[in-house]
Parts: structure tokens; sequence; C-alpha cells
């Protein structure tokens, strides 16, 4: 978010909430509901009553990048997508329609259940075809006004996906950025 003061424009910063979760690990089957309540808890808290798209990672995908390392890219970009030649999973669409991420949208009301969902798939999914499920550790809180939303189908499959995302405005990136959750 750009900001004038006194005629110079300065950049809002990003907020980084972070939350310890014990025990959790994918070495053996989470226990999503209640790791995901905790985390809920803090998105209510941070996010109530915001349109949102959350954006859910491992850092463990992002090889030779901490944690740490990982943020600050993201609080620079304003997304992780930083190696313009890594191919993510998932991007490619039958009609090939440009996405810059992938999140999917929510209403933050005082009940909401997102993260159990978000833990679930990110363990069950990968064992599904055959790969290490991902610990999240961090999760990126957009606003979904700055988002614009692409509709979007997967090979061999005929329902729509609304998890397909580009920036309203892509010369800054930043600017749809809310916060980021940094999972402990």
């Amino acid at each position: 978010m750009d900001f004038r003061y006194f005629g110079k424009i300065t950049k809002m910063k990003i907020p980084v909430y972070s939350i310890k979760v014990p025990r959790y690990s994918v070495k053996t089957k989470p226990n999503w509901d209640k790791f995901g309540e905790q985390i809920d808890k803090l998105i209510i808290k941070k996010f109530l009553g915001k349109n949102v798209a959350i954006r859910c990672l491992g850092s463990m995908d992002h090889s030779g990048k901490s944690l740490s390392q990982l943020i600050s890219i993201i609080k620079k970009i304003g997304h992780d997508r930083y190696d313009p030649n890594h191919k993510g999973d998932r991007y490619e669409n039958v009609e090939n329609k440009k996405i810059d991420i992938f999140c999917l949208p929510y209403k933050i009301t005082p009940k909401v259940k997102i993260m159990g969902n978000m833990i679930k798939s990110f363990y069950v999914y990968p064992i599904k075809v055959g790969v290490k499920p991902t610990r999240l550790d961090i999760i990126l809180i957009y606003d979904r006004k700055k988002l614009k939303q692409v509709l979007h189908h997967y090979k061999g499959k005929d329902d729509a996906k609304i998890d397909g995302f580009v920036f309203k405005n892509p010369k800054d990136k930043r600017d749809a950025l809310l916060g980021i959750i940094k999972i402990l």
C-alpha cells in the first residue's frame, strides 16, 4: 500500500504474525482439526470481517531458502513466486490461462473454519500422488478486492476451479498482501 506523506510516497509495512503450534508435524498424520482451530483463531482476530484470499506454503518446498529468507522475499515482492523459471504444480490448465497465484477465497467471520482443511490437503494430497506431505509454515492473507479470480479447469476434470488469481495491479503485488502468518 502506498501512502503520501507530504508528497513523499511510503510503502506500508506488511505485518507478520507468529503462532506456535506445538507438535504440528507431517512425520505422522497431524490432528488437522486441532491445529487448524488454533490458527483460525489468529486469522479471525486479525482479519475479522474481511474478504480475503488465503495462500498456504511450506518453506520446505523452497529449497535453499530458510523460513526467514522466504518471508523477507514475500514482504519485498508480495508473493512467493520469486523464480519465474520454476514451474509450480497446477499452474497448467486446460485453457492455458495466466494464473499468478493459487489461493482460496473466504469471508472471515467469527466462526470460520479454514486451516483444518488446508493442513489436511497438504498432508493427504501429496501422499496420494506419491510425494512427501508438506508442513505448512507460511500463510499469506490477500485482500480479495486487489485480486481477480481466474476460473479454470484441470485436464480430465469438468468442474471449474475457483483457486486461480491474478493481481489487479501487477506493478505492485505487495499492495494486495494484508499480512503473513508464520507457523512455528
